[in-house]
């Protein structure tokens, strides 16, 4: 053992005795400072560690929960519960851990310092008191006084004890000052030896367990990667499923229901219908219907029990209900009580009321002889109720639109790099796109590229026209037409996003591609417009007037009332925003009666109409192709024009200057879209005015020419709707003034403000009123209405009236899909009083 203090120096009571005593108390001193700070850290550790420990046990329970959860996975059920028996052992191992860092630290170093250096200090105290008295004896025996014998004893005596005591006490300190420094090391590092022994066991111990785990994970692991492929699996099954699904026809999904007395849950026939309450608020409220068991029964919820509306079928009937507000209503009577209730349309107020005697029936039957069961199943298909429905869908979605667009040359492939069958479309450009395409056109802005899908999104019927007026060949040939004269290399599916995405660029953004027509060329294209113009005018002179429109018929149980419901509608109508004409000129659209539907036209293709909505989406598979579209347009076009325009005449004057711009202006009036995408790739602006004609827009000569994709197309090219001629009309003035229906329908759906006046301060609808084209003024009304309602119920209807949107939805699908029903074209008149 090293002596940090000699024995021999002690006695002598040096200065270099003195001077090492002191450094060894400044030693202990410190050593106790730094003792107290371990243990204090110890502890907090400790503390901290029993927290973790804490949350790790919650965490596990969660684990565990979540297994108990997915009992019906037995993988993940089995996977969980041995992670989670696995991790609550290293929990427990944990605790081990801190409990022999308790031990080893904290509880050994206490020790040390509450006895080894408690100890030191009391030696220390005494070792000072007995210095201090000898010091004080050794002063006195040096003063007592040679004279005074007793004084001088005396002195010597204490010296001589002191002394004696002083050697006694010192040599005591000196020993526990040596054994302190000797037990300082041995403690030190056997608690810190002990902790670290505590660590080794808990990796071992955590080893050993995770390699009893290790075959469990590798066999999860290989499992895991089969899961992946399983789940893209039934990722790429349940998309193709939802594609399907999607490109379903679900514009009349009320129409899938089936009636079956057969069915294996004995339910014949389930849905929602309105329930007016028995209690003297007649509230209505949705619930599940269903008929099983010969009963009627409903619920509100799944878990309900389900409520007896009729006990026994046999004992009821089932009949119209025409004398109330409300549409679609019938009524369940039985000898007791009756049910009033409301279908969603009149295909599934058929249908239940169908249901309901079959089921009438069928009970009857059941009670009889067991004869052969007549009329087992009934559906509720187009085919069955037709003769009650709604109108067609209105708009177009997943299969019908990508079998329409792809049908168009060159579409099959993506417009820019090649790819076969594209899903998305570009509705600005009129082409077809890939899905890695469709993202970098959607990342040049809606500036240059309108993305929309084909199969996801729903599709007006004017928008799926345009895509069929154009497509990848036009486009291609305006935006590619110098592609291979500079050497310019078109990309290939595979190929590297950049490069694809600097093609792109350079095509739409750059035009780089793009072939710049000389001034004779422009020149020699505006004229040759100008002479089709002509061309199409001139044979409508010879054409003879249209037959006005039928009179609307009255609505089915309209006759029971007779003239006292004449009396009452009028009374009902007296303080309407429309007049009753401008009512039966809108309700005779969507008048249901068959009689109606079979004045439809029956042709397919591309049709005509005198309000200016020339062109009909073809809905029979006789007109899947576009040479047999446009040969129809070009038989029909010219009794599409009007007799005799209203407005100003349009005449062809030599131009100061020919720009892409007059091309645009021609184009639109000619209707010739691939054109007009021309000249928008040549630079025109696509608000161009012509200040030699009356400020004229290219949009106001679309609606001149009168079609409706013409304005769609300019409208998705960013045309201002609102942009005025000199005469202060904008495009909605002169599609009221012409009576294109359709067009004034496009243009208040795209925000055109139908209180602007023109320099005869009259606004759309005083045009209209004054050339009595009662659906113009309706739609205006209509319009009107709807923005009064959204600046009264502010930010909580942003979309207005939901009847608005519905007869806005009708009046479009009709203007592309069926225009003979807007034909009621009226000219207007502008020196009428």
């Amino acid at each position: 053992m090293k002596i940090t203090v000699d024995f021999e120096e002690c006695l002598k009571d040096s200065p270099r005795f003195r001077a090492t005593i002191e450094e060894v108390e400044g030693d202990v001193c410190e050593l106790e400072s730094k003792l107290d700070k371990l243990v204090k850290l110890c502890i907090g550790m400790i503390d901290a560690g029993k927290a973790y420990n804490a949350a790790n046990k919650q965490f596990v329970n969660g684990i565990r929960e979540l297994a108990q959860q997915s009992a019906k996975d037995e993988v993940i059920e089995s996977s969980l519960t041995k992670f989670a028996e696995s991790l609550q052992e290293m929990i427990n191992y944990h605790t081990i851990l801190f409990d022999q860092a308790q031990r080893s630290i904290k509880t050994q170093l206490q020790t040390f310092v509450k006895d080894d250096l408690r100890k030191f200090k009391e030696a220390k105290k005494q070792f000072d008191k007995v210095s201090e008295e000898k010091e004080n004896a050794l002063i006195k025996n040096a003063q007592a006084p040679r004279n005074k014998q007793h004084e001088v004893e005396e002195a010597t005596n204490i010296l001589t004890a002191t002394r004696k005591c002083f050697r006694h006490i010192v040599l005591d300190y000196v020993l526990q000052i040596n054994v302190l420094q000797s037990k300082r090391r041995s403690e030190i590092l056997k608690s810190m030896l002990s902790f670290m022994y505590a660590h080794l066991t808990f990796f071992h111990q955590g080893y050993d367990l995770f390699s009893e785990l290790q075959p469990l994970m590798k066999q999860l692991g290989g499992q895991l990667d089969q899961l992946v492929v399983d789940a893209a699996k039934e990722k790429r099954d349940m998309e193709q499923k939802h594609s399907t699904i999607q490109q379903k026809d679900f514009s009349n999904d009320d129409t899938k229901l089936e009636y079956n007395v057969d069915a294996d849950n004995g339910i014949a026939m389930e849905g929602y219908l309105f329930k007016r309450a028995s209690n003297a608020f007649k509230t209505w409220n949705r619930r599940w219907f269903s008929i099983q068991n010969n009963q009627l029964v409903y619920q509100k919820k799944f878990k309900d029990n389900p409520t007896v509306v009729v006990e026994d079928l046999r004992l009821c009937t089932v009949k119209h209900c025409e004398d109330i507000e409300r549409r679609f209503c019938f009524e369940v009577v039985s000898p007791t009580k009756s049910c009033m209730m409301q279908a969603d349309s009149e295909k599934l107020r058929q249908a239940w009321i169908k249901a309901v005697q079959n089921s009438i029936a069928t009970a009857f039957r059941d009670k009889g002889d067991n004869s052969e069961k007549l009329d087992r199943k009934s559906s509720t298909s187009t085919g069955s109720l037709d003769s009650g429905g709604e109108p067609k869908e209105r708009s177009l979605k997943g299969e019908s639109a990508l079998q329409k667009v792809l049908a168009i040359p060159g579409n099959a492939c993506c417009c820019d790099c090649g790819q076969q069958d594209p899903r998305w479309a570009s509705i600005n450009l009129g082409i077809t796109l890939c899905i890695q395409c469709s993202g970098i056109h959607r990342s040049l802005g809606v500036h240059f590229s309108k993305v929309r899908s084909l199969t996801l999104d729903t599709w007006e019927p004017e928008l799926l026209k345009l895509m069929c007026e154009l497509g990848n060949k036009v486009i291609n040939q305006i935006y590619e037409a110098r592609r291979e004269e500079l050497g310019a290399r078109k990309p290939h599916p595979g190929d590297p996003r950049h490069e694809v995405e600097a093609y792109i660029k350079a095509k739409y953004v750059d035009r780089r591609f793009v072939r710049r027509p000389s001034d004779e060329e422009l020149r020699n294209k505006v004229v040759s417009l100008s002479k089709q113009e002509k061309r199409l005018s001139s044979s409508s002179d010879h054409l003879p007037p249209k037959a006005p429109p039928p009179t609307p018929k009255l609505r089915p149980g309209s006759h029971a009332s007779g003239q006292s419901a004449a009396a009452c509608g009028k009374e009902a109508r007296r303080d309407s925003l429309f007049c009753p004409d401008e009512l039966d000129s809108l309700f005779s659209y969507f008048d249901t009666s068959s009689k109606l539907r079979s004045m439809k036209s029956a042709d397919s293709g591309i049709q005509n109409s005198a309000d200016g909505s020339r062109e009909m989406l073809a809905t029979t598979p006789s007109s899947n192709s576009l040479a047999d579209a446009e040969a129809a347009e070009s038989k029909a076009m010219p009794a599409a024009l009007p007799a005799a325009s209203p407005c100003k005449e349009v005449v062809f004057y030599e131009p100061k200057e020919y720009s892409p711009g007059l091309q645009l202006y021609w184009a639109s009036f000619t209707r010739s879209l691939p054109d007009m995408a021309e000249a928008l790739a040549h630079g025109a602006e696509v608000n161009w005015v012509n200040t030699e004609e009356d400020k004229r827009t290219p949009l106001i000569m679309a609606v001149h020419g009168g079609s409706l994709v013409t304005c769609e197309f300019l409208l998705q090219n960013a045309a201002n709707v609102n942009q005025l001629d000199a005469q202060g009309r904008g495009p909605l003035h002169h599609a009221t003034m012409l009576g294109h229906t359709g067009q004034v329908c496009l243009f208040l759906k795209r925000g055109a403000n139908q209180n602007a006046a023109d320099i005869d301060e009259k606004t759309p609808l005083s045009i209209a009123v004054e050339a009595a084209n009662a659906d113009i003024v309706t739609l205006l009304r209509l319009a009107k209405m709807n923005e009064e309602m959204r600046e009264a119920e502010g930010p909580y209807n942003p979309s207005g009236d939901e009847t608005y949107q519905d007869i806005f939805q009708d009046f479009t699908h009709m203007a592309s899909n069926d225009p003979d029903k807007l034909n009621r074209y009226q000219q207007y008149d502008p020196q009428r009083p």
